[in-house]
């Protein structure tokens, strides 16, 4: 039987809560503590990460040959716990993958394995997956990460979608490729909200006083001020953080923001606390699939928030060839597929999209039904009208201006 038949309630609000617990550095007060820690651990300052060279990349990947075994680290949850896919990639290459969950918030993870990198070491791990934000910008800037040598991933050049060859806390993917991703959109019931939620105009409407959630992580919340204000978080400076945070204020005192949510913001959907929400796309398609809700998830015409996991090897990782070879194994169609199929996040993979459609016509009764809904929600498979809508958000190349940043948007979530 498929693995997924008749999925359990309590299994898919697990999957989707696992989400908030990778975000746990990034939310209120956790900026200002994390600046504190990158600058006790010697990695404040304004040195950018340089160019990569042909040479630079020569000079990791020369000599390095497989060596038949890859440590990798990731989070719990994000994978089924079979292992199909690492068993079809040993059974291909006779590489050995250790897997372990060990990843459960960056900001830990980066603090844990900041002293063997900079002593020059291995950390135990040939792969990780880790989250753009400020914990990426610190393992780039750091010198921490390999280039990836991108003759050696033919099958993330065939397959990946155009949105991820364009991020702006890693351009040209030199660092990483993307494992999964999510998108930060408006939610809202249709039952209780008249009329289709198209704009981020309608978190400032007065008619829903009262009635409107908004995320309490700050990097959430910054973003969708910056998009309600006409700005490119991505392009942003300080001055466009002090209008954002105006026009986020604005909302507050007029009453319109019942509260700032973290997780909790899908029970009060539920219950009707409020209507319309700042979201998270896993976490409703997963409501509306072990709840029977019918939550309807946009992106708003301002634009959306898209967040990334991704795929990093270590500078001083022992065995990066196994490494790079796992990462592109997962660029294969029926390997992202087959990860989608379970995981439910932003598959990056546009064409697992139909073979998770040939997949389902091999079932029957939920399980067919259930590899239906994974094929055809947006919310895994985003057009690329909504991936031209969709920005990342603000990268930090120092302490200093994620200090600045959470100075500025703490107090209206606090104040």
């Amino acid at each position: 039987m498929f693995h997924r038949t008749a999925p359990d309630p309590s299994l898919l609000r697990g999957i989707t809560q696992r989400r908030l617990g990778r975000r746990g550095a990034l939310r209120i007060g956790g900026l200002s503590a994390l600046g504190a820690a990158l600058t006790a651990c010697g990695v404040s300052g304004k040195g950018q990460p340089t160019a990569l060279s042909t040479s630079s990349l020569a000079t990791f990947w020369e000599g390095k040959s497989q060596n038949g075994t890859v440590d990798f680290a990731s989070w719990p949850l994000y994978m089924d716990p079979s292992k199909p896919e690492l068993a079809r990639f040993t059974q291909r290459t006779g590489i050995q993958v250790n897997y372990q969950e060990v990843i459960q918030e960056m900001g830990p993870w980066f603090a844990k394995v900041q002293p063997q990198l900079s002593a020059g070491e291995p950390i135990g791990y040939d792969l990780m997956v880790i989250t753009n934000g400020i914990q990426f910008g610190r393992f780039r800037s750091a010198g921490f990460l390999a280039p990836l040598d991108h003759a050696r991933l033919p099958n993330f050049a065939k397959n990946v979608a155009a949105k991820y060859t364009e991020e702006s806390f890693d351009p040209a993917n030199v660092f990483s490729v993307p494992w999964a991703s999510g998108i930060t959109g408006i939610a809202y019931d249709p039952d209780k909200v008249k009329g289709p939620i198209t704009s981020l105009a309608d978190l400032w409407n007065p008619k829903y006083k009262g009635k409107v959630g908004m995320m309490s992580d700050i990097t959430e919340l910054a973003n969708f001020g910056m998009l309600a204000s006409g700005i490119t978080p991505a392009e942003s400076t300080e001055a466009d953080w002090e209008k954002a945070a105006t026009k986020l204020r604005q909302q507050k005192d007029a009453g319109i923001v019942r509260n700032y949510y973290e997780q909790d913001y899908l029970d009060a959907l539920g219950k009707g606390e409020i209507w319309i929400s700042q979201a998270w796309s896993g976490d409703i398609f997963q409501k509306n699939l072990s709840d029977g809700t019918n939550l309807k998830f946009v992106i708003p015409d301002e634009g959306g928030t898209i967040w990334t996991d991704n795929f990093a090897i270590p500078a001083t990782a022992p065995n990066p060839v196994d490494a790079i070879m796992l990462i592109d194994f997962f660029y294969e169609v029926e390997n992202a597929a087959s990860l989608a199929e379970y995981i439910n996040y932003v598959c990056p993979v546009p064409a697992a999209r139909d073979r998770i459609r040939k997949d389902a016509t091999k079932k029957t009764g939920e399980d067919r039904a259930y590899l239906e809904a994974v094929a055809s929600s947006s919310l895994v498979f985003p057009s690329d009208d909504d991936y031209r809508r969709l920005h990342y958000y603000v990268s930090f190349n120092t302490a200093e201006e994620q200090q600045t940043f959470a100075k500025i948007f703490d107090p209206v979530v606090l104040g």
